[in-house]
């Protein structure tokens, strides 16, 4: 079986902190055998890593590395809220892109987030996934990534 936490060390990776609630809600919630994780930005030691539209100021590959760091915020709420080792599947991923007028590439953005899902996970990083082109995010955030996981 598949040990997150060995993947992350490979990677050169350390789960950061939880990201706090901008807003009325919590990070993660477990219903039943699925833990539903809130909408991850790309933050890193409470600050925004960039700001902007993709397309317009940020490029679609800054974006994809932005989306990955949504990606591990994500893993961070799973972990403290059942720990990795308890994740079955990545059943589901969302992600939102503030897209600049004419830009179609979400989808290539939000590679990033689930290319990072499986090289954690392997094959149960695997999932179905949505990649939506937004006007505008939470604190003028390029990406968000919400994510939902299958755990035993």
């Amino acid at each position: 079986m598949n040990d997150p936490y060995a993947k992350l060390a490979e990677l050169g990776l350390t789960l950061p902190e939880v990201v706090p609630p901008v807003a009325a809600y919590v990070p993660a919630v477990q219903s039943g055998k699925q833990v539903y994780v809130s909408g991850q930005l790309p933050i890193a030691e409470g600050k925004l890593l960039a700001t902007g539209k993709v397309g317009a100021g940020v490029s679609p590959e800054q974006a994809k590395d932005l989306a990955e760091r949504c990606a591990l915020n994500a893993i961070a709420a799973i972990d403290s809220l059942v720990g990795l080792e308890n994740v079955v599947k990545v059943v589901k991923v969302t992600g939102f892109v503030a897209s600049a007028e004419g830009f179609t590439g979400q989808p290539g953005v939000i590679n990033g987030a689930s290319e990072f899902f499986g090289a954690v996970f392997g094959e149960a990083g695997q999932h179905a996934r949505s990649a939506v082109g937004v006007a505008e995010l939470p604190l003028g955030a390029p990406v968000e990534v919400e994510v939902i996981v299958e755990v035993a």
